[in-house]
This record gives C-alpha cells, sequence and structure tokens, in this order.
C-alpha cells in the first residue's frame, strides 16, 4: 500500500509536460538563437512557465518590449505550445503597430481625403467607393489603395494580405448599403483602408510571424483585439480559463482551434477568416460570440460542444459550413446569417431554440439524422432556387419542438428523396404545420409524401426484383455471370431483405443498377399495384392529392365550362333543315363569353399550380373527351 501512495504521484506527474520558468535572460537567449520550422524561423518557448501578473510587473513589461521589438522588425514566429501563461495574455501588445500607409508614416495627406468633410458626403463617398472601387478590386485584386502605397515595412506577400482585407471591407460596405446590417465597414482597419477616418488613427497591429499555442494553457484572460496575423494561427487543444477577445481580428492565413477548451466567454465579433478555419472537436463552456464575423473558405465546427448561448448573427459564409455532430446545450442565433455554399448539420443536437430569421441560403441545408428538441425559426428566411432543407432521418417530435417559417412558403422548402425511413419525419412535420394552422405548408407536406410513394411504386413495378429475377436478366441487367450466381446461390438460402445485404457480395455497386428487394409480386398482385399506381397519378395530376385548392378550381372549370358548351349545343342547335332549330345570336355571343372566360382563368389556374400543366392537361382531355363524344356521334 505504501509503495502505491508514493508511485501515484510519482505516475501523474508523467502526465504533464516538464516546464521551466521563463526569465529574462532565458528569454533574450531564444530570441538571440530563433528555431528553424517549417522554412520559417520561430521563437522557441516551448513548456514554459510565463508569470504575467501584476505582481511579477517588470518582467511582464519587458516581456512584452523585447518579443514586440523582435517580432515587429521581422516577421518571426511565436511558438508557446505546451507552455502555462498566468495572468492576463495581452496578445495584442506583442504584435507591429504601424500605420497601412506611406503617407501617414511621411506626414502627408492621404488622396481623397480632407479633415473638413461632414457626415453626409462621408457616407455619399462610401457609397459612391463600395460601387466604384469593388469592380475594379474584383478586377485586380493587386490594385494598390486609392489612399496610397502601403508601409515599406510590409513585403509584397504581406501587401497582397492587406489587399485581400481591402477588399472584403468593400463587399461589406456594398452589403451593408442594401440594408444588411453588418459591423466590418466600420471596424477600425476598414475604416482606414477605406478613407474614412483620420489618417492620424490608421494604425493597426500586425502579427507577422505564425503563432503556435498547442497544448497551452493560460490562466488569465487572452487578449487579440483588432489583430491582423499574417501567418497561421495554430492552437490546437489549447485551454482557456478566463474570457478571451478576438475582435475585429483578422486571420490571414489557417487556423486550428482543434479539441480547444473555452471555459469562460469567447468573443469573435467582426473576425475575418481568409483561409480554413478548424473549430472541430471544441468546447465553448460559456457564450460564444461570432457576430459579424466573415468566413471567406471552409468553416468546420465538427464535433464541437456549445453549452451556452452561441451567436453567429450576421456572419457571411462564402463556402461550407460544417455543424455535424455539434452539440447546442443553449441557444443559438444565425440570424440574418449569409450561407454562399453548403450548411451541414448531420447529426447535429439542438437542445434549445435554434433561430434562422431574415437568414440567406444559397445552397441546400443538410439536417439528416439531426436532433430538434426545442424550436427551429426559419421566419423570414430566403431560399436560392437550389435551395432546400435536406431532412432525411430527421428527429423531430412534434408534441415537443416546433419548426416556425412563412406560412404558404416554409413547406415548400423541405426535400426528401426516398420515402422509406422518411413517413415519420413526413407525419411530424406535418402535424407541426398543422398544430400552427398552416394548413398550406401541411399540404405541401402531405403532397411530397404522396409523390414519393407514388416513385416508390414506380420502382415496384418496372424494377427488378432481385429475388426473382433469373440469371440472365441479372446479367442483363450489369451484373457480371461470377456476381449472378453468388446472387443465385445466396437465393437459395435465403431471401434478400434489403439491398444493403447485396455489399457482402463481392465488387457490387448499388448505384449502378435498377432493382428493388422484396417479396415477388404474382399477376394479380402486380395489377391492382399497377391499379393504385395509376389512381394515385390522377389524383396528383388533377388535385395535388387534394391539397391544391387552385389546381381543384383550374381542373373543375375547366370541365365545367366545357360540358357547358357541349350541352349548350345538343339542347340548342337541333339541326338546319326543313326548319332550322338554332340558339340566337345573343345568347351564343354570351355562352362563348362565358366559356372564354371561365377557360382562360382555368388554364391560368393550371399553368401556375401544376407541377406538370401539359401532362395535367392531357389527363383532362383524356377523361372528359371521349365519353362525350361518342355519346354525340350516337345521339346525331
Amino acid at each position: 500500500m505504501l509503495f502505491l501512495f508514493l508511485s501515484l504521484p510519482a505516475w501523474a506527474a508523467q502526465t504533464q509536460p516538464e516546464r521551466t520558468s521563463l526569465t529574462l535572460e532565458l528569454l533574450q537567449e531564444r530570441l538571440r538563437t530563433p528555431m528553424l520550422r517549417e522554412g520559417n524561423l520561430t521563437v522557441d518557448l516551448q513548456k514554459m512557465v510565463i508569470d504575467l501578473r501584476p505582481e511579477n510587473a517588470r518582467f511582464r513589461d519587458a516581456f512584452y518590449q523585447l518579443l514586440r521589438k523582435e517580432l515587429g522588425a521581422k516577421p518571426l514566429g511565436l511558438d508557446l505550445s505546451y507552455a502555462l501563461i498566468l495572468g492576463d495574455f495581452v496578445g495584442s501588445d506583442l504584435g507591429l503597430r504601424t500605420p497601412l500607409y506611406w503617407q501617414a508614416m511621411s506626414g502627408d495627406k492621404p488622396f481623397g481625403f480632407g479633415g473638413s468633410q461632414d457626415a453626409r458626403s462621408r457616407s455619399l463617398s462610401q457609397t459612391r467607393l463600395a460601387n466604384a472601387a469593388l469592380t475594379t478590386a474584383t478586377a485586380n485584386t493587386t490594385t494598390p489603395s486609392p489612399r496610397g502605397v502601403y508601409a515599406p515595412i510590409f513585403t509584397a506577400t504581406e501587401q497582397e494580405e492587406l489587399e485581400r482585407l481591402r477588399f472584403v471591407c468593400l463587399q461589406s460596405l456594398a452589403i451593408s448599403t442594401t440594408g444588411y446590417a453588418y459591423a466590418l465597414p466600420n471596424s477600425k482597419d476598414c475604416r482606414s483602408l477605406l478613407g474614412t477616418q483620420p489618417i492620424q488613427f490608421s494604425e493597426i497591429t500586425v502579427f507577422r510571424g505564425a503563432l503556435t499555442l498547442v497544448q497551452t494553457r493560460f490562466n488569465g484572460e487572452v487578449k487579440f483585439p483588432n489583430t491582423f496575423f499574417l501567418q497561421s494561427v495554430d492552437a490546437q487543444g489549447a485551454t482557456f480559463l478566463q474570457p478571451t477577445n478576438w475582435t475585429e481580428t483578422r486571420f490571414g492565413r489557417s487556423v486550428s482551434f482543434t479539441s480547444a477548451n473555452f471555459r469562460q466567454q469567447s468573443n469573435f465579433q467582426g473576425s475575418i477568416f481568409f483561409e480554413k478555419a478548424n473549430f472541430k472537436q471544441i468546447k465553448f463552456q460559456e457564450i460564444t460570440d461570432f457576430q459579424s464575423s466573415i468566413f471567406e473558405k471552409t468553416a468546420n465546427f465538427n464535433q464541437a460542444t456549445f453549452k451556452q448561448l452561441a451567436k453567429f448573427n450576421s456572419v457571411q459564409w462564402q463556402e461550407n459550413a460544417d455543424f455535424s455532430d455539434v452539440r447546442f446545450a443553449n441557444q443559438v442565433q444565425f440570424t440574418k446569417a449569409n450561407f454562399n455554399q453548403f450548411l451541414l448539420f448531420i447529426e447535429a443536437t439542438f437542445e434549445q431554440a435554434v433561430s434562422f430569421r431574415e437568414a440567406e441560403f444559397n445552397q441546400f441545408v443538410n439536417l439528416q439524422g439531426a436532433n430538434i428538441l426545442n424550436q427551429a425559426d426559419f421566419s423570414d428566411a430566403m431560399f436560392a432556387p437550389e435551395a432546400c432543407l435536406s431532412v432525411p432521418d430527421l428527429t423531430f417530435n412534434s408534441n415537443q419542438a416546433k419548426i416556425l417559417g412563412n406560412s404558404g412558403q416554409i413547406g415548400k422548402m423541405f426535400c426528401i428523396l426516398t420515402l422509406q425511413g422518411n413517413q415519420n419525419v413526413l407525419r411530424n412535420l406535418g402535424q407541426n404545420f398543422r398544430q400552427q394552422q398552416q394548413v398550406s405548408d401541411a399540404n405541401e407536406l402531405e403532397y411530397t409524401k404522396q409523390r414519393l410513394r407514388l416513385i416508390e411504386m414506380s420502382r415496384r413495378l418496372t424494377a427488378t426484383n432481385i429475388n426473382s429475377a433469373t440469371v440472365a436478366s441479372l446479367i442483363n441487367l450489369g451484373f457480371s455471370a461470377t456476381q449472378a450466381e453468388a446472387i443465385a446461390q445466396r437465393r437459395l438460402l435465403k431471401s434478400f431483405r434489403n439491398s444493403s445485404e447485396l455489399l457482402t457480395l463481392a465488387d457490387i455497386d448499388l448505384e449502378k443498377y435498377r432493382l428493388i428487394v422484396g417479396e415477388p409480386l404474382s399477376i394479380g398482385a402486380w395489377l391492382l399495384q399497377a391499379w393504385s399506381w395509376l389512381a394515385l397519378s390522377v389524383l396528383l395530376l388533377l388535385s395535388g392529392y387534394g391539397t391544391n385548392f387552385w389546381l381543384v378550381f383550374g381542373v373543375g372549370g375547366l370541365a365545367i365550362a366545357y360540358f357547358g358548351l357541349l350541352f349548350w349545343l345538343v339542347d340548342r342547335y337541333r339541326r338546319l333543315h326543313p326548319i332550322p332549330i338554332i340558339p340566337t345570336s345573343y345568347e351564343t355571343i354570351s355562352i362563348l363569353i362565358s366559356f372564354s372566360v371561365l377557360e382562360f382563368f382555368s388554364l391560368l389556374a393550371i399553368f401556375r399550380n401544376a407541377e406538370q400543366p401539359w401532362l395535367t392537361l392531357g389527363c383532362i382531355l383524356i377523361i372528359i373527351v371521349p365519353v362525350p363524344m361518342a355519346l354525340l356521334i350516337r345521339l346525331y
């Protein structure tokens, strides 16, 4: 027992990295001898204990001064991996504070800026700049800024990064003039780049080298506000025990917070991620704020955990946003967000309300297997023609949760490709909208359900049944002789119950073959199935399965006008000889006008509401023309 008690602390100590207390002498030595890593010089402060608490003010001030001097003079990286930071870490004090433009350094007045410019003229100049300069910037992103050349301390590559920021500022300014409230054009660096603030306030903080924070532990607050990282930021596995401030930060290269842990509030409001942003498996224990941020490349939040309120309002997602397997334990807000590419919530869990109010979707939203346990609000959201809400295998209980959206619109936004496995999803969604008295949306989902049922019936009637097909049929379908024999042998032992059982046989791709798996149909069963298919097809074509009032009105009006004219002719137009029995001119004109008006509005209703209007008209004609014509021929 004594051996166990003595050995346990020693074993536990081995799991923690052995750290060295950083002194001024050691810091100066590391600054004089930077390490070469991945082709870049890096100040190596790995596995250090860095005391920046107020009681160690002399070391703290010297720490910032020495690092700022070296990191600003040349693009040196900083590696704090496995370090322990005591006290607040003001990271923005490590960067280079410099004017953006050469005029500011030489004292000249920049082009296009006057100190007496009033607010109205400044607003007009912003609008003109957003409309005119954005076009030229798009054509040539390396064109110098209209305010002048950048400060000479920046290399050509760094100037390109600043030009990218200026272009994004122009884009956001153009968007803000259309009514969307984005904070980016009002940020300090954007005002400087767009020439909307005095030159003496145009300094920005630039971090020229890579920043590495792998498994770093911060016991105090971390502050990187208004900082431009020209190189990558790697904070994999980092732990932040106190609030972090990344407001209006610019990440010029890839950034990774994989498996990081934010114990207190984290603020990324107004930040820009120019390259891929990786937040995989991250844990946000408190409020998370990404409002008005911009993700120029893919943003990956896969398997992340948000335990408190998460704010993504007015965020611009230029490429894919991946929230697969994410757990939102509290509310999450995507109000007025703009998704230009795919939005993925595969297997995500929303334990509290999620808001997409006034969001804009340009591609489909994948909610496959997602869990909505409270409320999802899509009110006033805008969907591009190719955008929809993909909800296969969605876990949603209409008795406990709600999906909200504009009446008459949200029901059309759900896209499900197969009925198998999704009948419960469609039933719950339909019940959800009936409880909210959104009958048109519930009807749209019922129509979707029956349309998928029709597709399934068509496959059952026309596709090859794997349990009854002959070997020759399987070969004609595309299987090799070996595969066809393997399927035949497998059927002798046990019939196939689902298509996935075919995967147990070698080299079979289910996407290549048009086949079904099930009990073989007898001739009688096939005929009954064909009759059901025909009846459902007619019902969908002529009435949208009884869910489309205007389609029913159009079909009914067309039939009524046709039969009215036909029976009027039979009744009033008897003969021409020897004594004419024909209607008067007034009666004929009245009937023809009535027929034309009713036919016009009926056809208008059909063409505006039917998915296949010409096929619908053909079906109507097949029903209403043959029998009356046969009777007329028999009568006359």
